[in-house]
């Protein structure tokens, strides 16, 4: 099981898409239960890995420590927005299994969203890669002037990272104008993308892009949670007031709250009507389960982000034929492509 724990909702930056810090109404900006009752719930629990999640995390580093002192996770993930990676002291980072930095792809776009931190946040990753050598995600929002095919790039030829993830800035926004048109873009940049791997594969070499890995499982080992986050399933966060959600994005909502602190999992909760009936499923899971559920954007909105999660689907067919006969040839080992091998917070599809 994977439990996010939102360590506090204040963050340092306010991004375009997010807004900062969480609303006080959703949740307290500090958690206001005793944290002995965290670690008693956490240690009653089997096989469990940890995600800090905020808010921005590293705000509160006295709690990340002493949960990573008391608790026996199987693995420690970060998400965070970068900018105090290095304060927090060497034996804690070289500890997490997993760290997610987020940034948005090229300088330009980045800083239009989430202000002038690129430099200090790449000088921040930097410091850190001296000693740590474990999976360091770079975690994009693909927003209206994110080229897909650039930002990606951009990011894993920078050669700090190991994988780069995105995630569509949908759903949650208000639905803008200029969306049909930026989706075809972006379709058009998941293709050259595809091109760019499958040339990349050709030479025996894998780039971390994981929306591309994750959909690759799906498709050669039949292997993927439904929704692929796992939400609701196989991943539960914490809020700051003790409350147990499937979904660590939409802690306003009454049907994402299965339970607490205090008297456990309750329920679990899956995904709807139309997704299992489609013959996409087995691969997409349903993409989130958070859209699935409340489909802000209307029907219209919801069909548009199946079609794009379909085209990167029917882009990674050509991917894996290429894979099967470079495996067969002996120049790759199909193994290579079982990503990830635990959920490390990664939704997988965008």
């Amino acid at each position: 099981m994977l439990l996010i724990l939102i360590l506090t909702g204040k963050c340092q930056l306010n991004c375009r898409y997010c807004g900062g810090n969480i609303d006080e109404s959703v949740m307290p900006p500090e958690i206001s239960y005793d944290i002995g009752e965290l670690l008693d719930f956490i240690n009653s629990l089997k096989r469990v890995s940890i995600a800090f999640y905020g808010g921005e995390p590293l705000l509160r580093m006295d709690l990340i420590k002493k949960i990573m002192n008391e608790v026996d996770a199987e693995h420690f993930i970060l998400q965070t927005n970068g900018l105090m990676l290095s304060k927090l002291e060497r034996e804690y980072i070289q500890k997490f299994s997993t760290i997610l930095v987020s940034i948005d792809g090229r300088k330009s776009v980045t800083e239009h969203y989430r202000g002038k931190i690129y430099d200090r946040v790449l000088e921040e990753v930097k410091r850190i890669k001296e000693y740590y050598k474990n999976e360091l995600i770079a975690r994009m929002v693909a927003s209206l002037k994110t080229d897909i095919y650039e930002d990606v790039v951009h990011l894993l030829n920078l050669g700090l990272f190991t994988h780069v993830h995105w995630q569509i800035d949908a759903v949650w926004n208000p639905y803008p104008s200029e969306f049909p048109n930026w989706l075809k873009r972006y379709k058009r940049g998941i293709t050259k993308l595809t091109d760019f791997f499958n040339n990349e594969l050709k030479k025996g070499r894998i780039p971390g892009i994981v929306p591309f890995l994750g959909v690759l499982r799906a498709m050669i080992f039949e292997e993927n949670l439904k929704p692929p986050c796992g939400s609701g399933t196989e991943s539960f966060a914490i809020t700051t007031d003790g409350k147990i959600i499937a979904c660590p994005i939409a802690a306003e909502f009454d049907w994402n709250v299965v339970g607490d602190l205090w008297s456990g999992i309750r329920r679990k909760i899956t995904i709807e009507s139309p997704c299992p009936e489609c013959g996409y499923f087995r691969i997409c899971g349903g993409r989130c389960l958070f859209t699935n559920r409340e489909r802000l954007w209307g029907e219209k909105g919801f069909k548009m982000l199946c079609d794009a999660t379909i085209h990167l689907i029917r882009e990674m067919k050509k991917s894996i034929e290429i894979a099967i006969r470079l495996s067969e040839k002996g120049v790759l080992d199909l193994n290579r492509l079982y990503y990830p091998k635990f959920n490390n917070t990664t939704e997988i599809i965008p």
